[in-house]
């Protein structure tokens, strides 16, 4: 029977945790850092044993909403896609998330706790008490060669690659410029401008992000330039052991009809591919990425609370989140209309 133990970070923990196959960037000593600053949140690591032998790993944040305490892994709007377990390929993951619920709602003390396992599927998640919406991510094998690569895409999207070198668009890796996180937001903002609606985060996000990350060598920020060296679009991309991640991306719209998107995109596959990297991860299952030949995995967001109350609170406050972006961004709208 499988427990779970909480347990102090040390050297030798993050050095277990980095053994096992399932592990992802999400589940980083410098990821957790940067989740948890900027959520103000307590990082929650735990073993998990199996009659006493350790046999994998859980990570968690635990932070306060509504005067309560709830247990995130992630929670939405962390701008963190799994997190969940590592574990040894002969333990259930099934079993895993059985034990714990009585860990999550006893010793961590929450009131309310999600997950989102890149190993979960639904069939793992019925008899537990659990609600779960489907949240598919779309993702890329780099294991063929860059021809197959290429020829797996849309043939708009190969035609919208070739037209930004013929336009003479240029992508370079923007390394440690400190005026990358603010030339990123810029542009995202003008991307949500688009529908009319703000970024769901600040640009402190960015900030932390990329100083939690760069150190370490997990993070690649690119930035495509026009033929006149105007910074026109940006990515942020961090990678880990086997997957790079597609965190953010944006661009301004009158220079979108050069097509910098698709050949940032472009660019980093071949970067990660060249580095070792085997997957591609869009972070998300959204439409227009199937234009670049993904292949749309199934990742199910889990969510339990201790009693009705805490779940009606937790999708209201998702429902007047969205309604406060809609308002910020017609208010913004408004307040530049009026002459100055």
């Amino acid at each position: 029977m499988l427990k779970l133990h909480r347990v102090e970070p040390s050297a030798d923990l993050w050095a277990d945790r980095a053994t096992y196959e399932d592990r992802l960037i999400f589940h980083t000593r410098e990821w957790i850092r940067f989740v948890a600053e900027c959520q103000r949140a307590e990082p929650l690591l735990a073993v998990v044993t199996d009659r006493g032998r350790p046999v994998g790993h859980f990570t968690g944040l635990l932070a306060r909403r509504f005067g309560m305490r709830i247990l995130g892994s992630p929670m939405a709007g962390w701008t963190t896609s799994y997190v969940g377990f590592n574990l040894r390929p002969d333990v259930s993951r099934r079993a895993a998330l059985e034990a714990l619920m009585p860990f999550a709602f006893g010793e961590a003390g929450a009131a309310h706790l999600e997950i989102r396992d890149r190993g979960l599927a639904e069939k793992d998640l019925g008899g537990l008490g659990l609600r779960w919406d489907a949240a598919p991510t779309a993702v890329i094998d780099l294991n063929p060669t860059e021809d197959q690569l290429f020829g797996a895409m849309a043939s708009a999207c190969r035609r919208n690659i070739r037209k930004a070198a013929k336009s003479g668009v240029v992508i370079e890796d923007a390394g440690d410029d400190p005026a990358f996180a603010d030339e990123f937001y810029d542009q995202l903002r003008d991307v949500f401008a688009k529908q009319n609606l703000v970024p769901t985060y600040s640009v402190d996000r960015v900030r932390s992000l990329i100083r939690h990350l760069a150190p370490a060598g997990n993070l690649l920020l690119l930035r495509a330039r026009d033929a006149d060296g105007r910074s026109i679009a940006t990515a942020v991309l961090p990678w880990y052991h086997r997957t790079m991640y597609f965190w953010g991306g944006a661009s301004y719209r009158p220079f979108q009809h050069l097509r910098p998107n698709e050949a940032l995109i472009w660019h980093a596959l071949r970067w990660a591919k060249e580095r070792g990297v085997t997957e591609f991860d869009f972070v998300g299952g959204n439409a227009y990425k199937a234009k670049y030949g993904t292949t749309e995995v199934p990742v199910p967001w889990a969510r339990r609370s201790r009693s009705p109350l805490v779940a009606h609170l937790r999708d209201a406050a998702k429902q007047g989140f969205a309604l406060k972006q809609r308002t910020v961004a017609r208010l913004t709208r408004q307040s530049v209309a009026i002459p100055g």
